[in-house]
């Protein structure tokens, strides 16, 4: 079997400066029993984004734990990983142009009280923790995320 040459390929004008990303996004448990799982796929598709790896799952205390480490000492850390924990969640890695500040961007502030219409969570989300969706503040958090999920 003869093996596969490649010579001559040639990178598009642009694409070393490009800056592609991958974000950790999880659709809620209220996004998914709202029904707007494809609602919310199909603005990250319309912006762009490619969805490398999704699954279903209902998050475990211990992984929701260890998901939100940095809030353990803060009041809200409970009703927080008993929400996420209440049922299933779609599990998702995203990647695209600045993916990262953009997709925070679609979803809107944390709190859904405060998000404009038009975002994820100012058209769906209730309040600072029912709030519809999750995405990765930064590159290291992504990248922390992302293994945390998809080992």
């Amino acid at each position: 079997m003869e093996k596969c040459r490649v010579s001559g390929v040639k990178k598009k004008a642009g694409d070393e400066a490009s800056n592609i990303e991958k974000s950790l996004v999880i659709i809620k448990p209220d996004g998914v029993k709202k029904k707007i799982v494809g609602e919310i796929i199909s603005r990250l598709e319309k912006e762009n984004f490619k969805i490398e790896k999704l699954k279903m799952a209902k998050i475990s205390r211990e992984l929701a734990c260890k998901h939100y480490y940095e809030h353990k000492d803060k009041d809200f850390f409970d009703p927080l990983i008993d929400y996420i924990t209440s049922g299933p969640s779609v599990i998702m890695v995203v990647s695209g142009e600045n993916s990262i500040s953009r997709i925070r961007e679609l979803m809107g502030p944390t709190d859904s009280r405060k998000a404009k219409k038009g975002t994820i969570r100012g058209d769906y989300g209730v309040d600072v923790t029912v709030n519809v969706i999750h995405g990765s503040d930064s590159p290291e958090s992504a990248k922390r995320e992302i293994e945390l999920f998809f080992k």
